[in-house]
């Protein structure tokens, strides 16, 4: 089933997209075996890419938008499913907002710009030492991220209610995993509250985002460069923008519902 189209580097338009089951495999990646390596040269040679372009200061949001898509669609090359609802949900709301998601893998950092970036203006809440990497350090600083050390949870607080407040006040909404780490199992006890006070102090809504993308493991020695699963169906499911009300623990529950209820029907590993 196919629901949405997308052309290389287009951006889907649809409130869900389906890849189509006869979506042709890239020769090179057939005949190796089934490997990873394919994937992962054609990945690098992605990010230099745009490395190059925003050290040239044109790292626009279009650009970032299609340069993302690049990476989707050489996902579905390599083999990789996806499957994506609720999409309409990222411009509902005439306001800016929060989204909210679980953070599996490198995969969704990929992606997620070429879904919301060409829908509306966003940037993201991210470690600080990806600004200063010598290959996503260009890229990164050229959107404007919400950068954080994660040495001091107090002062990363404080950075985030200042920065995103003013990104949200300018129109551009924030993505924030709340999670400290990527994690393939979902557990809701790590999943903090920081999108919910985001979203509080700025007076917007939060969307709710699960994610199940575990078709690109985080690997051993390196952690963005991992195997790639096929078998495995790549999901992502917005939810309906959420208005805060009082404290927000009632809305926190309603994300981490959302989330919960979709990695269990999808087959995901979750807490109970």
């Amino acid at each position: 089933m196919k629901e949405g189209t997308t052309s290389r580097g287009r951006f889907i338009d649809t409130d869900s997209y389906v890849t189509p089951e006869n979506t042709p495999r890239a020769f090179f990646d057939k005949i190796l075996f089934g490997g990873s390596l394919y994937f992962w040269i054609m990945f690098i040679s992605q990010l230099f890419k745009s490395r190059k372009t925003a050290l040239n200061g044109r790292f626009d949001t279009h650009t970032w938008a299609s340069r993302s898509m690049d990476i989707f669609e050489l996902i579905e090359r390599c083999g990789g499913k996806f499957d994506i609802r609720g999409l309409d949900h990222i411009q509902s709301s005439k306001e800016p907002v929060v989204f909210v998601s679980n953070h599996m893998s490198m995969l969704e950092s990929m992606v997620l710009p070429g879904l919301i970036a060409s829908r509306r203006e966003v940037t993201f809440v991210v470690k600080k030492s990806l600004t200063t990497h010598p290959i996503f350090g260009p890229v990164m600083r050229a959107r404007g991220p919400i950068a954080v050390d994660r040495q001091d949870p107090i002062s990363d607080f404080k950075k985030v209610m200042l920065d995103g407040t003013e990104s949200l006040k300018n129109n551009v909404s924030v993505v924030i995993f709340p999670q400290s780490q990527r994690m393939v199992k979902f557990n809701p006890k790590q999943f903090n509250t920081l999108g919910i006070k985001l979203a509080k102090n700025a007076n917007v809504k939060v969307v709710p985002l699960a994610i199940k993308t575990d078709f690109w493991e985080n690997g051993t020695l390196l952690k963005d460069i991992g195997v790639i699963h096929r078998d495995l169906r790549i999901y992502f499911e917005f939810g309906e923008p959420i208005s805060i009300d009082g404290a927000g623990k009632k809305e926190q529950q309603m994300i981490i519902d959302h989330i919960h209820s979709h990695l269990k029907k999808w087959g995901g590993q979750v807490e109970d």
